[in-house]
């Protein structure tokens, strides 16, 4: 996430020289990944949406994100 970022709430993913953004609530993904890497990503965004709803308020306030664990 990158502070004060545009509406809708999303977050970037990279993966080697891939890139996507991901809308939170909706799960809408912008950008290609690679098949593996893209159905990992969305399981921890299942996972961890209110999280990464949380974070993104944090970072619109200038405020320390917290941290998400990991997809294990």
């Amino acid at each position: 996430m990158y502070w004060n970022d545009h509406l809708p709430a999303h977050y970037h993913a990279k993966y080697g020289e891939y890139e996507i953004i991901i809308e939170i609530e909706a799960g809408v993904v912008n950008g290609s990944f690679p098949k593996r890497a893209l159905r990992h990503i969305l399981e921890w965004h299942d996972l961890h949406q209110s999280e990464l709803m949380t974070d993104w308020e944090l970072c619109r306030q200038q405020e320390e994100p917290k941290s998400i664990f990991p997809l294990e």
